[in-house]
Formats: C-alpha cells, structure tokens, sequence
C-alpha cells in the first residue's frame, strides 16, 4: 500500500503527464512567436560556426568562437575527445520530455560532503560544500610534490537547487583529482538566512568573496568555475565585473540564459516555471518573518509567475527596468578576461529559440566567448548512452584539459621564470591573467 508521500508524488507525475500530452498536442514548442516563426531564421543560421568533427568523423556540434590559436587548439582538442559522441537524442520532437524526466527522476545519494559557511561584509552568510569521497587514478595526492589539484566551483540555478546533474559532474571531477566544491547562495540548500536580503539575479558580490576566500585556501591551485542553466547568471556578471582580476583560469556554462530580463518577460514553459515557483517559495516561506522587514510578504507569496516574484523580493524601491540595468548577466561582457566555454541546445525549451535568445555575434567578436551549440540536448540534458548521463559534462572537463595543456604549451614557449636563490623572500602566487597573445 502506498504511503501518503507516495501517493502525493505519483498524483504529481499523472498531472505532470497530463500536462504535456495537452502540450506537445497544441504546440510543438512553448516560446514566445513559436518554433515556426523562427525555422526560416535559423535555417540560415545553422550552418555558422566551424563543425566539430571526431575521429570517427561524425560531427554534430558546431563551435561558434573567433579565430585564435586558443580556438583552434580548442577545436582538435575537442575533436579528438570521446565527449561530443552523445548518440543520438532519444526524443528528437519533444525536448519537454527530457525536461519532464529531470523533474521527476528520483533523486541520486547525496554525496559526502563538508560544509563551510562564509560570512560576507554585510553579515550574510554563504556556504561552500566540498565534495569528498573515492579519488581516481588521475588524482594527485596531496604532500606528493607535484602540482596542486584545480578546484571546481559548481554554481547551481538561480532556485538555488542543487541538480543530480550537477553533483554527478563534481563526482567525475572527484575521480579525476579535482577539488569540487559547490556555492550555495543566501538562503539556498540549508544555508541560512542571517539578513533580510537575499542575492540579486546578477549581483556577484558574495560569490566574489567566495572566490577569494577559495583562492586563500588554495592559493597555487588553478580555479575553475561551471555554471549550470539559470545560474550562468551570476557567474558572467562576476566576469564581466571582475575583469582579468576573477581569479578563475577558465570558466564554462551549461545551457545558460544570456538575456534575463527576456527571459523573465517571456512565456516560460509551464513545466519548468511552475515547479520552480512552488520550489521558491517554499523556501521563501521559511524566512517570511525576517523577510518581512525588507519586502512584501503576501505578494511575494501570492505571485503567479518568476517574473512577479523576481519583482516582488527585489524591486521594493526601484523600477523593473534599473533592477535589470544593474543585473543583466552581459552587462559588462565586453570585460570578461578568461575563457568562457557555453554549450547550448538548439531545442533548449527553457531557453527559448536560438534566434532570439543566443547572443551570436558576442562569439563572434570576443576571443574569450565559445559557442558549442548542438542541435539536440534540451535543457541542461545533453543525454548519452553508456556511462554517465551528460555528454557535456565530459566535453567540459575535456575542455579545461586543454585549457591547461595549453597554457603549459604558452608558458614553456615564452619561457620557464628564473629559478629563486636560496635566502630570497618567497613570493606570493600571483593573481591569474590571461596574456593577450592567446586569443589572437
């Protein structure tokens, strides 16, 4: 007999299953102007980009970048890797499914992890969750001599919520001698509350102290920084901002949102908003009391939408349009210093149409930004057969491979820094920047 949990979550999937046979009848996708609008742009958009063919020659990404010695090393390397070999998209119409499938797959173990908590200037708190567990034979120990092992930041979505994805991709990079840790925002996945204010869509403040109080505890390892869906936000805002003073050696995003406030103003799909929105508010609902103090509560807990939320918790005194002048995640794209990998789905149903949602001629122009743009994934799924779940995933630990291959390529090519003599200070690792010669 089922238990009343049970009950609950099998009526959830029944209305959730009802919900998209309704949809995939009415519409093929759910976006503002539909898929039909939108088949004669990007069938003249399709063939932009260079085709990322394996050894075994098939190609079904195309890599949308400027040309650069860093773009073409990028390009053999991610030709000869394994990664982009996803198989094919199981659900080839109905990228919802796949949508649907994350929401309501059961949940992985939690892995073992070790929280610390990060009180920022204002007296808020963040947390950083270091996974731990099993290492692989390409781990590096620790007091063995050799080079210190990168650190990957893992950013979840906006909602705060930490995807099975996710972890798996930190589990893998566990096995391959990173050091994963996970940021949680204010407030998000058990973090506390400690002010009544939480972090803004695009406001990399705390993840800036994050970032700092990582690099003082691993000061000679490399810091590497992957962002997933919504959550991309505030990890190209913390580039844009930050300059070629980030710290981060290399920084990817897995099916990010590039124009937010677009993206809040459009129709999102009902079966990735309304859970969401439940998700939010369930968590919001905790902190009401202190909450109270700062926004409104009822309507904050009355909205109907992300957007009206999103206005409800941060717009009190300032209008909608200054709110998104302050925190577009491109707003300062034009500054960003390190190398930017995106992969992004042509069916993204979260995202919306590439025509409209895909800043293509950022790509093009800036030697930092890469477009690997696949025509079938959904969002953040990326689906392949054999081990793991995420093709991407292993395509972006591929990536920072190269990234590093690279720059040891650049740094014995300039030539290796003189030897220190016994007695002389020893100096401080010097903060991470990019030379300009490697993206020309």
């Amino acid at each position: 007999m089922l238990s009343p949990e049970g009950l609950v979550a099998v009526v959830a999937a029944l209305t959730f299953l009802g919900l998209l046979a309704w949809h995939l009848r009415v519409v093929r996708l759910e976006v503002p102007g539909g898929l039909e609008e939108d088949e004669e742009e990007e069938e003249e958009k399709e063939e932009e980009g260079t085709p990322i063919l394996t050894q075994d020659g098939v190609g079904c990404c195309r890599l949308l970048c400027k040309p650069s010695a860093l773009a073409q090393h990028l390009e053999r390397s991610l030709g000869r890797s394994a990664a982009l070999r996803g198989g094919p998209w199981p659900w080839p119409r109905w990228p919802r499914l796949r949508l649907l499938q994350q929401l309501l797959q059961p949940p992985d173990p939690a892995p073992a992890v070790v929280r610390e908590h990060l009180q920022v200037p204002d007296g808020g708190l963040v947390a950083l969750d270091w996974l731990v567990g099993p290492r692989g034979a390409g781990s590096r120990q620790r007091g063995s001599g050799g080079p210190p092992s990168p650190v990957l930041l893992l950013i979840p979505n906006a909602a705060g919520k930490v995807p099975g994805g996710l972890l798996q991709l930190g589990r893998r990079a566990l096995e391959l001698g990173y050091e994963p840790v996970v940021f949680n925002r204010r407030g998000h996945n058990g973090c506390l509350l400690a002010t009544p204010k939480l972090q803004p869509f695009g406001d990399p403040g705390d993840l800036r102290e994050a970032v700092a109080y990582v690099r003082c505890r691993h000061p000679g390892a490399p810091l590497l920084a992957i962002s997933e869906g919504s959550g991309s936000g505030l990890l190209l805002a913390y580039l844009g901002e930050s300059g070629s003073s980030s710290r981060l050696a290399a920084a990817a995003c897995l099916s990010p949102v590039f124009r937010a406030r677009d993206w809040f103003e459009a129709s999102l799909p009902r079966l990735y908003e309304w859970p969401l929105l439940l998700h939010l508010k369930r968590g919001l609902s905790r902190y009401a009391g202190a909450l109270a103090e700062a926004v409104d509560v009822a309507k904050l807990l009355g909205s109907h939408s992300l957007r009206e939320l999103e206005e409800a918790l941060f717009c009190g005194t300032a209008s909608w349009e200054t709110y998104w002048e302050r925190n577009e995640p491109l707003r300062d794209a034009d500054e960003v210093a390190v190398p930017v990998l995106c992969i992004c789905s042509a069916d993204d149903p979260v995202r919306g149409p590439p025509a409209r949602t895909l800043p293509r001629e950022l790509f093009r122009s800036s030697p930092y930004f890469f477009l690997l743009l696949t025509p079938r994934g959904g969002h953040c799924g990326f689906p392949q057969r054999g081990p793991g779940c995420c093709w991407a995933h292993e395509a972006v630990l591929e990536y920072f491979r190269a990234i590093g291959e690279f720059l040891q390529v650049e740094e014995r090519r300039i030539g290796a820094p003189q030897p220190r003599r016994w007695g002389d200070p020893v100096p401080e690792p010097p903060a991470f920047t990019w030379q300009r010669s490697y993206t020309r």
